[in-house]
């Protein structure tokens, strides 16, 4: 083996130890389960499955409701805790198994879709879960790897796994001209996406429609009529999904915008290392005006963008389509341009890719420029993976003791939620809990329900009274009748509060204190 070859070597196999630490984080991460977000709905979706896979009903209150959360990777969980006996969070630990292994592998398949630099695949690991900013920024839906770290067991990373693999199996599709069979799972898979994790569903399906557009060769005739018959598949699923109906979600709005309004906030903090990935994106658009990764990321941007203008701030979910192909591209450039062995093959390999070009006198600022990019490239996206991993080490704090980090890595950790099992040995399945939003995000992943669902609840057509007699129960100037007559109307059976919450006073009649639990919340027994 040359030189050369050795360094790749080395470079290759660093590049997967990196990924594969990353990785091994990540599923000492599975073990711990750290509470955050949206878990509790996701545990009571399940526990509701688990005991009526049929009719489960509303996931949080107790109301015979479709509920979007029932997905087809939901349900599948379900059964799957109702036939083994598994408590739900080690159902939902494996699904966290499932998910990362769906889309570190996806990431992988749709690289190789894109480059044959062996490179490129565990440097899109990396900078998919590193290239966002210096500031720390954790949702549903976003890969960083603090977002990841809690977020690897929901719905929305089972969907992004789908995701890379549907763009990977329609690009060799469309490419190989493939037959019917390919062209209606494809229809299906695209479906399972959409029902699975709705705004991820809206990344994928802009994903594809880039690797339809961006196809080389222009797929025939043939090839465009079994894509469309894949789609006819797909919208027929979509449509016959018995345990809720998709088409209705398209007029939610309401609390779901307001929700949202954050993700146009401090966009340079959050996402502004990506930029580095617009860059490579530029260079891959100077070659080909209908490079997938590049219409992927207008198609994202534009989305985005509206929704701003328009106030429609839930079309912010659709930013992972503008950040994934950026990162992605910086990936596959990187990995272009430092392939060669040494600055004369760094060299020929930028002039591959600025190619094709106008022949130019010898000293033009390009062949001048063109041996100093690669390496300048290359220390830009270390650097900037860097400080993206600076900027997630607080991850750690979810596998080690927070005394066993540094201090500085230790003020980036956010400890997550405590949860509610201390209530477990008095509150049963299905009885009604009256509490504050927060709490009520929580309980009901314990099988219990609350009052008023802690996340919007579009189904739920007396939302807005639940949501009001909750406030009324709590209010500093509610009478003692109004709020006895709350309990009753909802057959509420137990109350947490914290002392300062309102409500029933601890010596009133119709409550009794049977539990304590963290930071002082009360757990009272309704009596009487």
């Amino acid at each position: 083996m040359t030189p050369g070859g050795r360094s790749r070597s080395r470079r290759l196999w660093g590049l997967r130890a990196v990924a594969g630490v990353v990785a091994a984080l990540l599923l000492a991460v599975v073990v711990r389960l750290p509470w955050a977000g949206d878990l509790g709905i996701h545990a009571a979706t399940i526990e509701r499955l688990r005991h009526d896979p049929l009719h489960p009903g509303d996931p949080l209150v107790d109301a015979d409701v479709p509920s979007p959360y029932y997905s087809p990777w939901t349900v599948l969980l379900g059964f799957v805790a109702k036939a083994t006996g598994a408590g739900v969070f080690g159902v939902l630990r494996g699904a966290a198994v499932v998910g990362l292994a769906l889309l570190l592998s996806g990431i992988w398949h749709f690289v190789r879709t894109l480059t044959k630099r062996r490179a490129a695949p565990p440097l899109a690991v990396l900078c998919v879960l590193f290239l966002w900013g210096p500031a720390l920024f954790a949702w549903s839906g976003f890969l960083g790897l603090n977002s990841l770290a809690l977020t690897v067991s929901y719905p929305s990373t089972f969907a992004l796994g789908l995701s890379f693999h549907l763009w990977a199996c329609l690009r060799k599709a469309l490419r190989a001209g493939s037959g019917w069979g390919v062209f209606l799972g494809l229809g299906v898979l695209w479906a399972t996406v959409l029902l699975t994790h709705q705004f991820t569903g809206v990344v994928a399906s802009l994903g594809a429609a880039a690797m339809l557009l961006g196809a080389r060769p222009w797929p025939s005739r043939a090839t465009l009529c079994r894509l469309g018959v894949g789609l006819a598949l797909g919208l027929l699923v979509l449509a016959a999904w018995p345990y809720y109906s998709f088409f209705d979600l398209l007029g939610a709005g309401g609390d779901l915008e307001e929700i949202h309004r954050s993700l146009y906030r401090d966009l340079l903090g959050r996402f502004g290392l990506a930029l580095l990935g617009v860059a490579a994106l530029a260079l891959r658009f100077r070659r080909d005006q209908r490079d997938p990764l590049v219409l992927f990321f207008a198609l994202g941007a534009v989305v985005f963008a509206a929704g701003g203008l328009s106030g429609h701030y839930s079309w912010g979910r659709v930013l992972p389509a503008a950040l994934i192909p950026a990162q992605v591209a910086a990936a596959v450039e990187v990995a272009a341009v430092v392939g060669a062995a040494g600055a004369a093959g760094a060299a020929r390999a930028v002039g591959t890719a600025l190619a094709p070009l106008p022949t130019a006198p010898a000293r033009s600022p390009r062949r001048v420029l063109a041996p100093a990019l690669a390496p300048a490239l290359a220390c830009a996206l270390t650097a900037a993976l860097a400080v993206g991993a600076w900027a997630q080490a607080g991850t750690l704090g979810y596998v080690l003791p927070r005394g066993a980090l540094p201090a500085a890595v230790a003020a980036k950790y956010r400890p997550p939620w405590p949860g509610y099992r201390w209530i477990t040995p008095w509150v049963r399945y299905g009885d009604v809990v009256m509490a504050k939003t927060f709490p009520a995000r929580q309980i009901p992943a314990y099988g219990a329900y609350t009052v008023a669902p802690g996340y919007p609840d579009f189904f739920l057509p007396d939302e807005v009274a639940r949501e009001d007699a909750v406030r009324r129960y709590f209010a500093p100037g509610a009478t003692r009748e109004e709020r006895v007559g709350v309990l009753r109307r909802y057959g509420v059976r137990w109350v947490v509060a914290y002392p300062g919450d309102g409500g029933l006073g601890e010596g009133d009649p119709a409550l009794r204190k049977v539990g304590v639990g963290p930071r002082g919340q009360r757990l009272y027994r309704v009596v009487g």
